[in-house]
């Protein structure tokens, strides 16, 4: 397959839009991390992201919407599903709720389930992209299954060059991390951290979220190994052994990268797969890291980091 590189002026959206319209995969920027898109209503199309990614399909799709008034088309929200729709949409949250009848997307997005997890990103292009192509968009990460997620178009290219259609360079993502998954199907839980912490969706509900059930996919992200470099990853480093590549946070001596040199966790949260990317291309035997506070968006950077370093 013969892969464009697409500017993102209006033109270049406009031409990503078509390649959806056609059946094609694209992948493009979002707040979080470059997604791969695709026609979530075309069985086919979705089929490719699928091959494109080499990923299992039990594991089911985050469909991308313009608005909450999209999303209601197919899926159905409770209470506290419509809470956090308002208060965080458009962000990097995605919404797991009762699949709606009728609704027209393909069973592959939802691996079967009768639930489907929606969000509304914030980035104007991925707005602009939503709004030109009309309809509703699969887009899991646009890397191979179980790697490192893109935060680049360049990360896009390095993984999926000659695989997809084409691929909208918009640069660096804001947030760097995937958007963290609520599921409204029952007792609002937490399915995945991510780029909102979970205090500000405990606050909006005014309840602690409820654990997922250990085992159960129902949502992307929560295999557990996932996000991994070529090395296997050490965790809780607090110096570098022989063959190592070191990523330190905070004040930490000896790092060969750092996530935050002042401790800055969101900053740790936008910088944490591009350094991932950076420790992969120095073919290092091992990758360690330092301890990251589980507090805040430590959380999801933990969460990650766990995934990564998991037996594969």
């Amino acid at each position: 397959m013969q892969t464009v590189l697409i500017p993102s002026s209006q033109d270049g959206i406009t031409q990503a839009a078509n390649i959806l319209a056609e059946g094609g995969l694209c992948a493009f920027p979002t707040e979080t991390v470059y997604g791969l898109g695709a026609d979530a209503r075309n069985d086919s199309a979705v089929a490719n992201i699928f091959a494109a990614k080499g990923r299992p399909q039990f594991n089911p799709l985050i469909v991308h919407v313009a608005s909450l008034e999209h999303a209601e088309k197919y899926g159905e929200f409770d209470t506290n599903a419509r809470a956090l729709a308002q208060a965080f949409w458009p962000g990097p949250l995605t919404i797991v709720v009762p699949l709606r009848a009728n609704s027209g997307l393909s069973d592959l997005v939802t691996a079967g389930l009768g639930s489907v997890g929606l969000r509304v990103p914030a980035t104007p292009l991925a707005q602009n992209l939503l709004h030109q192509f009309d309809g509703p968009i699969a887009a899991p990460s646009a890397n191979p299954s179980g790697k490192i997620s893109p935060t680049t178009a360049d990360h896009v290219v390095d993984g999926l060059w000659g695989k997809i259609d084409g691929i909208v360079n918009g640069g660096p993502c804001d947030v760097g991390l995937e958007s963290t998954i609520v599921g409204c199907t029952a007792a609002p839980t937490l399915l995945r951290a991510g780029g909102l912490p979970t205090e500000a969706l405990e606050a909006c509900l005014s309840q602690l979220l409820a654990a997922p059930i250990n085992g159960e996919i129902t949502a992307p992200g929560q295999l557990l190994s996932h996000y991994a470099p070529n090395a296997p990853v050490r965790l809780n480093a607090t110096a570098k052994r022989e063959g190592e590549v070191f990523i330190g946070f905070g004040a930490i001596e000896g790092a060969d990268l750092n996530l935050s040199p002042s401790g800055d966790l969101h900053e740790a949260a936008t910088n944490l797969f591009r350094i991932l990317h950076e420790a992969n291309a120095m073919n290092a035997d091992t990758i360690c890291v330092a301890p990251i506070p589980e507090i805040g968006l430590g959380v999801a950077i933990n969460d990650r980091l766990r995934r990564a370093a998991a037996p594969r």
